[in-house]
């Protein structure tokens, strides 16, 4: 099956998961870099978490010492 991150031709579950928690690192560092940028362009945590799909209280839970 072909997705947006890759196919899975003779890859093996384990190489699968592995691959998948990788992604997961990388989106997370992303997310973060993204949200301390966001937040020193003075955007709000209400904006942030509308923009990514969560509440402001979640955001501002998980990022509050970014800013």
């Amino acid at each position: 099956m072909r997705t947006a991150v890759g196919n899975d031709d003779g890859e093996t579950p384990i190489e699968a998961l592995a691959r998948v928690a990788g992604l997961r690192q990388e989106v997370a560092r992303a997310e973060e870099v993204a949200v301390r940028r966001a937040r020193l362009a003075g955007m709000s945590w209400a904006e942030i978490g509308l923009l990514l799909g969560v509440s402001k209280q979640a955001m501002h839970k998980k990022y509050r010492k970014v800013g």
